[in-house]
């Protein structure tokens, strides 16, 4: 749910770590990733800088996974090992926040999310981020679904 001037309030799936954010860019940042830790994580990610993110409880509850060069890092809730964070390799002054976290969000509200190559990745290369296709999701009709909409 966005309230005061683009602010969006989050959890993690059991609640024990609540934020509120300011995006960026609003939804503008959505995105995937192709590196190994993205590709199972699979979550989508938009961006907010470093002092857009406010814990409002359960901070302490955090663990932080590194991998790899150990740049990115990866928190995520120590009780149901949601994903609610991470702080960005391609820019460590940025938070890419688990945009399922936010209130009233869902990955399925986004129709097309791009996918970045991490594989390849500008710091690794020296050259600029690529983007390695999109990701769609095209809703079935409300009777497949149970008659939800």
């Amino acid at each position: 749910m966005e309230h005061r001037s683009g602010i969006h309030s989050g959890q993690c799936h059991c609640g024990a770590v609540r934020f509120e954010v300011a995006l960026s860019d609003g939804f503008n940042t959505v995105r995937r990733c192709t590196c190994s830790y993205c590709q199972m994580r699979g979550a989508v990610a938009v961006s907010a800088n470093l002092s857009g993110l406010r814990f409002l409880q359960g901070e302490e509850l955090l663990t932080r996974y590194r991998f790899n060069t150990g740049s990115a890092q990866h928190f995520f809730c120590s009780r149901c090992g949601i994903y609610t964070h991470h702080q960005r390799r391609s820019n460590p002054d940025e938070y890419g926040v688990n945009a399922a976290c936010l209130d009233g969000v869902s990955p399925f509200d986004f129709p097309e999310v791009p996918v970045m190559d991490g594989v390849r990745h500008p710091s690794d290369t020296g050259s600029t981020a690529c983007r390695a296709g999109t990701l769609r999701f095209i809703p079935t009709e409300p009777e497949c679904r149970g008659g939800l909409v």
